[in-house]
């Protein structure tokens, strides 16, 4: 087992508010580590912390350890090259305004790649490997915006692996999403997880608990709990982790 990342006493705040108190833990690579809990609990902060998307964030002030592979994310590291190895998926699906093809195209092209085979390579791999390849493979050059929720949101995660991160972080990749939609991408990032590192937020204990590997239960800022997913949903150790799981409060 080894770990992809290594958080070390991370704190977090918002100018005066302390989103993250002192969080502690080892992210493993190859495996899907859920982050629960209640709404503003700290999960979206933490996960953003995890390729600095909360550097765009006025007053955002972070303390700890934060390493990937050994290397501090928060060191002397190039900040594009940070995001291509750590790709998002955000909560509502945001594909450009522009053709199937670009939207997979578009992160290649920013990293150098220009030869049309090697897109055109790259492009089905990515459709390919979020399982949309089928539905797609006829109408590249339609908009993105003509396709389905659920589409949208696996041809943003074909986005998101078209640059070959190494890491995979979703923050609620399924909110907006039907059942049969939702179904399809839980059914892809369990796929997912033998060529990449995935982090999923999720407000969907359901779903935490069919496909994640490890969870991680938030509340007010702090990691609460910790664990091997079936052991955190059948016998949590935390009492506030077990109201929040038999739905005693959230």
């Amino acid at each position: 087992m080894t770990n992809k990342f290594k958080l070390r006493n991370v704190n977090l705040w918002y100018n005066d508010f302390q989103a993250l108190h002192d969080v502690s833990m080892d992210i493993e690579a190859n495996a899907i580590t859920a982050f629960i809990g209640p709404s503003g609990c700290g999960k979206s902060t933490l996960i953003k912390s995890l390729n600095r998307m909360n550097d765009l964030v006025e007053g955002c002030k972070i303390t700890g350890e934060l390493l990937l592979d050994g290397e501090d994310i928060y060191g002397d590291i190039d900040i594009n090259l940070l995001r291509k190895r750590v790709g998002m998926v955000f909560q509502k699906p945001n594909p450009f305004p522009m053709s199937i093809y670009d939207n997979i195209a578009f992160g290649p092209k920013t990293h150098g790649i220009k030869s049309k085979y090697k897109l055109d390579d790259i492009v089905e791999k990515a459709l390919n490997d979020a399982a949309i390849w089928d539905e797609v493979k006829d109408r590249l050059k339609k908009s993105a915006l003509s396709l389905s929720g659920g589409q949208q949101q696996r041809l943003c995660i074909a986005r998101a692996l078209s640059v070959s991160p190494d890491v995979l972080l979703m923050d609620e990749p399924t909110s907006a999403l039907d059942p049969i939609s939702t179904s399809k991408i839980e059914d892809l990032i369990t796929e997912l997880k033998q060529q990449y590192t995935v982090v999923i937020v999720t407000h969907n204990m359901q779903q935490a608990a069919r496909i994640s590997d490890s969870t991680a239960f938030f509340l007010l800022g702090e990691m609460v709990e910790f664990g091997d997913s079936e052991q955190v949903f059948s016998m949590p150790k935390d009492i506030r982790c077990e109201d929040y799981i038999t739905g005693r409060f959230g």
